[in-house]
């Protein structure tokens, strides 16, 4: 007869040692950090092998085709803090992927004719930020609106997002509102995306807030976005899902994850990965950041 108890305790025992088992990632600088996975929250399902990689010239025209053998075929020396510069792509069961860039005012005019020729099927547009200093006033892209135009005008899926340092709720809702009024009238088809960010090498407003508040932040943007009738998402790397986001209160809001790596390291579920920060793309003259959205198969 089998022993119903003591099977339950090993099963249990078992369960508590896959849990607490360090889970260890490395951050853009290639510092190694330790952490242990949140079984609430849904897991990551992407296969090594479901991922290709098209190689692209200086000038963003495509080259072929590339399985990964090893990093060192496909990051060229002083790349990997910035992330592989061509096209990914995943393909498995489930889920298929599409190919996007984000904008802002840094990569001035941009010709999206050009861009949608080189493959790109999306874009993210910065639509304003909100200053790090003390004041932490709110301001518009100055490129946002054309943009966003120009996108729409070359027949390309657009979302958008907002760079926030709030320090509390009511300045979350206030960088919401304003972002609800820059958009206005304009056919978005993708998430709008809250983006908070520590401030690397300088004093900032947000340097003392704590994670748990950078979650409420968070959720009260994601919320007002909702209520607005649109589709909220949170943009978040592997040291934000660690240490700051509670993702338990966060589990229902979609997720644009940010890793340099060839593999996306985060053992959790995301919607979008921006994989390259140094990208070039015919279209645009200089750097850009490269992403690969999922899209699961019908």
């Amino acid at each position: 007869m089998i022993n119903t108890s003591k099977l339950i305790i090993e099963l249990a025992v078992i369960i508590s040692l896959a849990i607490s088992t360090p889970y260890h990632f490395y951050d853009v600088f290639r510092h190694e950090y330790e952490m242990t996975i949140n079984p609430e929250i849904t897991k990551n399902s992407l296969k090594k092998e479901g991922f290709s990689y098209i190689g692209t010239d200086a000038k963003g025209k495509l080259l072929s085709d590339i399985k990964i053998t090893d990093e060192t075929d496909l990051f060229a020396e002083g790349q990997q803090m910035q992330g592989y510069p061509g096209i990914i792509k995943y393909e498995d069961d489930v889920y298929t992927s599409r190919f996007g860039i984000d904008v802002s005012k840094f990569q001035g005019k941009i010709d999206f004719n050009k861009v949608k020729d080189a493959g790109v099927e999306f874009v993210i547009v910065r639509v304003g930020f909100r200053g790090y200093g003390k004041s932490g006033s709110l301001s518009e892209d100055a490129r946002y609106r054309k943009n966003i135009e120009g996108a729409l005008a070359a027949g390309l899926d657009v979302g958008v997002y907002f760079y926030a340092q709030a320090i509390d709720e009511e300045e979350a809702i206030e960088e919401a509102d304003f972002v609800l009024n820059l958009i206005d009238g304009y056919d978005l088809r993708l998430p709008i995306v809250y983006d908070p960010e520590h401030v690397l090498n300088d004093d900032a407003r947000t340097d003392n807030v704590s994670g748990e508040q950078f979650t409420k932040n968070a959720m009260a943007f994601c919320n007002r976005i909702s209520q607005a009738g649109y589709e909220p998402m949170i943009y978040a790397n592997m040291l934000w899902e660690a240490y700051e986001l509670d993702l338990n209160k966060l589990k229902d809001v979609k997720v644009w994850y940010a890793d340099y790596e060839l593999l996306p390291q985060s053992p959790y579920k995301f919607d979008m990965w921006q994989y390259c920060q140094a990208g070039h793309i015919s279209g645009i003259d200089g750097a850009v950041d490269l992403n690969m959205m999922l899209c699961e198969k019908e």
